[in-house]
């Protein structure tokens, strides 16, 4: 018999325009392995107000109440990005449920951190529970819900007695990244627990966040309330399981306990991502260089781009003197600019400085391309008119990404902690060493000196002083071992992390079949 799946989201990249981070690839590839095992997995994430409105079709209204009122939603059920038997893509649209600032998803609440975002997902997950009990999805099995953003259907399975639906369903809950936890007041306030639901009678003692009693921690609510809990690799499981020394260290980030308390009680797994090994797109290579100034030139023409013209310009006058006189090695990284993945750029100063005149000895090149907050942009931008050797594309394009994951010489993947991590499992496929922080799931993908290099220490000083150094004896083992470098690239190409591996995982220990 068929185990029929529904994966609750806020990003899924099995349909377009609907991904942040890597959450979006975990929810596009889990289905499809799901799928190849002849189960029906169908994803549902919330329209944004744009994505019900190109080839969609409208399969149901579902009524529920929210903030004490009758509302009403629409789901839409729109094409994948790759159509496959067996999976499903929903969106569900509802008019307070609007784009949000952030990659057209999540909004940025500085004021008042998580506001707008409590407000969309509540609304959502309360729509979402009612089509459940509609049977709009028809028999669910299980269900898959991935981050803080879903963990209210916990909390609607738990205390609202119009979901008692929910109880006789196995519900799994992923963390993504247990740093951002959706923090929000029980009441007096728009974006509170009594403002969406004045008519639920609810327990506390089962929600609060240790650290801020009178508030919600929706992170906690998911850890807490589910029948399984996945992190995302092995070692990020055993770390959040400590209490974080921040800056030194981040691990549980306040929530160690209930980890704990959930490992104790046979609820805890640490399950590594997958990545993609087939259908891989093949770049031409040598002509990395060339591309990045073909898309300058077309960024330059886009009128949103105006405020950067003179940065792009520059840029790109930089990357033509370097094809005049090619590197003869280069480095890279690709990610989103935030505290996470270079916290340790901004915290030492001098750290990119001494990469760069390392890199200038051997006429090297350190190419980084990404978009985020705006102080970490600043850094590299100001970095870039600096350092010649330096090239910061401050934008996105995915036939760059392709190129730099598969014709640099050694990426770099810093991170001041790694739940998972995808880049390096993407770069070491084609064969790129990585060098990275030795942390969470990076320890898990990165061996120092047979698959990679990494760098660790007890303090900030002593991983920023060890990563130059790892830095330093990678580029020479470049340049004075090929038959060493040449072993190491090979040993990293031949590593597979298969979402096969990881999805029997899945089914023996989150979900139980």
């Amino acid at each position: 018999m068929n185990t029929n799946f529904l994966f609750v989201a806020a990003e899924n990249d099995g349909i377009p325009r609907c991904k942040a981070g890597g959450m979006g690839d975990v929810v596009r590839d889990v289905p499809r392995q799901i799928a190849a095992r002849g189960d029906q997995a169908k994803v549902i994430t919330p329209s944004y107000s744009r994505l019900h409105t190109q080839e969609a079709e409208k399969i149901a209204d579902v009524n529920f109440v929210f903030r004490g009122v009758p509302h009403n939603g629409e789901i839409y059920e729109v094409p994948g990005k790759k159509q496959i038997e067996g999976v499903k893509h929903y969106v569900f649209h509802h008019p307070d449920i609007k784009a949000g600032d952030i990659a057209h998803i999540y909004f940025n609440d500085p004021d008042q951190p998580f506001y707008t975002d409590a407000n969309v997902f509540s609304l959502f997950c309360t729509g979402i529970a009612a089509a459940i009990r509609e049977g709009v999805f028809g028999k669910i099995d299980i269900i898959h819900l991935h981050d803080w953003h879903t963990s209210m259907l916990l909390f609607l399975r738990e205390f609202n007695p119009r979901f008692k639906i929910l109880k006789d369903i196995r519900i799994v809950y992923s963390i993504h990244n247990l740093a951002i936890q959706g923090i929000r007041p029980f009441d007096n306030n728009f974006s509170s627990v009594q403002a969406f639901f004045p008519d639920v009678n609810y327990d506390r003692e089962k929600l609060y966040d240790r650290r801020y009693p009178d508030c919600i921690n929706l992170m906690a609510v998911g850890i807490r309330l589910a029948d399984a809990v996945h992190t995302v690799s092995p070692s990020y499981m055993e770390d959040i399981q400590k209490p974080s020394d921040p800056p030194h260290f981040i691990g549980g980030e306040g929530l160690e306990e209930d980890l704990k308390k959930a490992s104790e009680e046979k609820r805890l797994f640490g399950i590594l991502n997958g990545a993609n090994y087939t259908n891989i797109t093949q770049v031409e290579k040598g002509i990395l260089l060339r591309q990045c100034v073909r898309r300058l030139f077309r960024w330059l023409q886009e009128e949103k781009k105006d405020y950067k013209a003179h940065y792009l310009a520059h840029t790109g006058e930089k990357i033509t003197r370097w094809q005049e006189h090619k590197p003869d090695f280069i480095c890279s990284s690709v990610a989103r600019l935030t505290e996470q993945k270079f916290f340790f750029f901004r915290e030492d100063p001098e750290l990119l400085p001494r990469l760069m005149e390392k890199l200038s000895k051997v006429n090297g090149v350190y190419i980084l391309l990404g978009t985020g907050a705006p102080e970490y942009e600043s850094i590299f931008r100001e970095a870039s008119y600096k350092y010649k050797n330096f090239i910061f594309i401050n934008a996105q394009s995915d036939s760059i990404i392709d190129m730099l994951y598969q014709d640099s010489d050694l990426y770099l993947m810093p991170s001041q902690f790694e739940p998972c991590g995808i880049s390096q499992m993407l770069a070491m496929r084609n064969g790129q060493p990585c060098l990275v922080h030795h942390t969470g799931g990076l320890k898990d993908t990165v061996v120092h000196m047979e698959t990679g290099f990494s760098f660790e220490g007890g303090t900030i000083g002593e991983k920023t002083s060890n990563f130059v150094s790892v830095f330093s004896e990678a580029v020479d083992l470049f340049f004075n071992d090929k038959k060493q470098w040449k072993k190491i690239c090979a040993n990293a190409k031949k590593q597979r992390f298969t979402w096969e591996k990881s999805v029997d995982e899945y089914y023996k220990d989150l979900y139980r079949i």
